[in-house]
């Protein structure tokens, strides 16, 4: 009987933390765009990665031949997340398990200009608990968390020199956010917020806005070239949209009322980065990046506003107080034919998620990525290019000695990218 008592204290008591979405994988930031530059551990700052260069550094762009390119790519994410209490054998596994993340793109370079527009995913996942599991607090009710960014961008890079290529960028950053979160401290006091449509491409609550990113190249020879970039913050808008709360009262509810939510001032961080490619033999090439995302500036706080007709509105901010994460990455490539390329790499960003802020709606602890990939040019016009990660598992237990909830995370990532020059 105590033991029960105590499982069901437990669970309510988790219930009153779960606040916030999920995301990975250097923090929120995939670890790498296109498949090239995935293959290669995410290196992206000093050689030609393709259109995905926008993602990355843009200068990289005006280092292909004349010409137009166009290409189209998809990014398959499959988390594997579970949130456990082992000393009560308690254990949740998350059935938020499969994403999948499209790019399209067209650029020209035309003399010493080189241009465009892509559309990218930035990066979307979630977790999902089902109703019953212990982190529903015995109530039945789903806890569920989906997360997407989106950029349209218009990059422009233009050959200063023989050596150097700057470039400059608007996006169009876009985010969606859905949620199901229960709130219950051990009283039975609290809410159940749903703000979900339930789409896997669209989230309930949406805002939009814009940012910019600035890159070079400077190719000192035909075997080393350098690169840099600065992406800035985002400045999008609150993410609004609508749905119901259902309020608890000693574990009583009269029923859900309609609502509208807004999440205050989410923003994608400030970065900054720097990379070297060196092509060892006409056959070998090596890259290696660094990059700094500064999460303390856009993830210290998770706000999110409730109106309720008749109630008026209420605020509530949750701390997040994520450390600023360096990110090292490392790639090879080897042509075992002029038109067949071989590509491997690692990727690894400490996690910058504190103890005591870890939370089980929002697990992006993964830290190592493992890659791997080829690439195909069919013909003049036509190629192919493939990448796999793995992340292995990573543990975190929040800092809380009444409800120490272990959290573990690992994922593998697939990548398929098509380009087509004329």
């Amino acid at each position: 009987m105590m033991v029960v008592m105590k499982r069901s204290m437990i669970s309510m008591g988790v219930a009153a933390i779960l606040a916030s979405p999920a995301y990975a994988t250097n923090g929120m930031n995939l670890e790498g765009y296109g498949a090239k530059s995935a293959a290669m551990g995410g290196t992206m700052m000093a050689y030609d990665i393709g259109n995905s260069g926008m993602m990355g550094n843009p200068a990289t762009l005006g280092l292909r031949k004349e010409g137009n390119n166009f290409g189209i790519g998809v990014t398959w994410m499959q988390p594997d997340v579970n949130a456990s209490i082992p000393a009560y054998g308690m254990s949740a596994d998350s059935g938020g398990d499969s994403y999948l993340m499209p790019s399209m793109s067209f650029i020209r370079k035309d003399g010493s200009f080189t241009y465009g527009v892509g559309v990218f995913a930035q990066g979307g996942m979630g977790t999902e608990y089902s109703g019953s599991s212990f982190l529903s607090g015995g109530t039945g009710l789903e806890q569920r968390s989906e997360l997407g960014f989106g950029r349209v961008m218009f990059p422009l890079a233009y050959q200063v020199t023989d050596e150097l290529i700057v470039a400059g960028q608007v996006d169009y950053v876009w985010g969606s956010l859905d949620l199901k979160m229960l709130q219950m401290d051990s009283m039975g006091n609290g809410g159940y917020i749903n703000a979900s449509d339930d789409n896997d491409f669209t989230g309930e609550m949406s805002g939009s806005g814009f940012a910019f990113k600035l890159g070079a190249v400077y190719t000192f020879n035909k075997e080393f070239s350098m690169g840099a970039t600065y992406h800035s913050e985002t400045n999008i808008g609150d993410m609004e949209g609508s749905g119901t709360v259902m309020p608890f009262a000693g574990g009583m509810t009269p029923g859900a009322m309609p609502a509208n939510f807004s999440v205050v001032d989410f923003q994608w961080p400030e970065t900054f980065g720097i990379g070297m490619a060196w092509n060892a033999t006409p056959e070998l090439m090596f890259a290696a990046d660094i990059k700094q995302l500064m999460w303390s500036k856009s993830m210290k706080d998770f706000t999110m506003s409730t109106e309720i007709a008749g109630y008026g509105t209420s605020t509530q901010t949750m701390p997040q107080n994520w450390d600023d994460q360096t990110v090292y990455s490392i790639g090879a490539q080897y042509k075992i034919d002029p038109a067949v390329a071989l590509r491997i790499g690692y990727n690894y960003g400490k996690n910058p998620i504190p103890d005591n802020t870890l939370n089980p709606l929002f697990p992006a602890i993964t830290e190592s990525h493992f890659t791997f990939g080829a690439g195909w040019q069919i013909d003049k016009s036509n190629s192919l290019a493939i990448a796999f990660t793995y992340a292995p598992e990573v543990t975190q237990t929040m800092a809380n000695p009444t409800m120490p909830i272990e959290m573990s995370h690992s994922q593998t990532l697939w990548r398929l990218n098509y380009a087509y020059s004329f």
